[in-house]
C-alpha cells in the first residue's frame, strides 16, 4: 500500500472502543511514547502548542478514578445520584491501561476556540496513531472534568476538556 492508502485505512477504520472492550493487556511504552508524540504534530496558531496532556497509569490511575468517582459523588443532587454510575466509574477507570487528561492552556494570544481547535486536532493525532497501533481509545467528556483543575494542577488559564482512554483490544 502507498502511504495515501495506509492513511485512508487508518482514517477509515478509526472508531471510539470503550473500556468494557479493553483486554488487560499492557501498552508498551514505547507505543504510549508515540500516540503522545503524535499530538505534538498537530497544528496550532503561533505555535502555541495549548495541549496539556497528563498521562495516569497504576496508582496514579486509581487515584484519578477515585476523585472522579468523588466529584460525581458530591455534584450530584442525592435524588439523581445513581449508584450504578458511581461504580461504573471506577470500573471504566479500572479497565483502562491508560488515561490522559486533555487540557488546553489559553495563551491569550488567540481566541480561545483556536487554542481548542489545535487540542482538538492534537487528540485526532492521538486517536489515528492509537488506530494504527490496534489500540482502543476514546475521549470522554463528563461533566466531572469541569471540576479537574486542581487535582490536575492546572493554571488559571487552563482548563480540563477530557479524558482520553486507552487499552489494548
Amino acid at each position: 500500500m502507498d502511504k495515501a492508502e495506509v492513511l485512508k485505512n487508518i482514517i477509515e477504520t478509526r472508531r471510539s472502543t470503550f473500556p468494557k472492550s479493553y483486554s488487560t493487556e499492557e501498552i508498551k511504552e514505547e507505543i504510549l511514547t508515540e500516540i503522545l508524540n503524535s499530538a505534538t504534530f498537530a497544528p496550532n496558531h503561533k505555535r502555541t502548542k495549548p495541549w496539556r496532556l497528563k498521562v495516569f497509569r497504576d496508582e496514579e490511575k486509581k487515584q484519578l478514578g477515585e476523585k472522579l468517582a468523588d466529584i460525581y459523588k458530591q455534584t450530584t443532587n442525592p435524588q439523581s445520584f445513581l449508584e450504578k454510575k458511581y461504580a461504573d466509574i471506577s470500573d471504566k477507570v479500572s479497565k483502562s491501561n491508560v488515561i490522559i487528561t486533555i487540557g488546553v492552556n489559553f495563551s491569550g494570544l488567540l481566541p480561545e476556540w483556536e487554542e481548542i481547535a489545535a487540542t482538538a486536532m492534537a487528540v485526532q493525532n492521538m486517536y489515528l496513531t492509537a488506530t494504527a497501533h490496534e489500540i482502543g481509545c476514546h475521549w470522554s467528556t463528563p461533566g466531572m472534568i469541569n471540576h479537574l483543575n486542581e487535582f490536575l494542577n492546572l493554571d488559571k488559564n487552563q482548563k480540563c476538556i477530557g479524558l482520553f482512554y486507552l487499552g489494548k483490544v
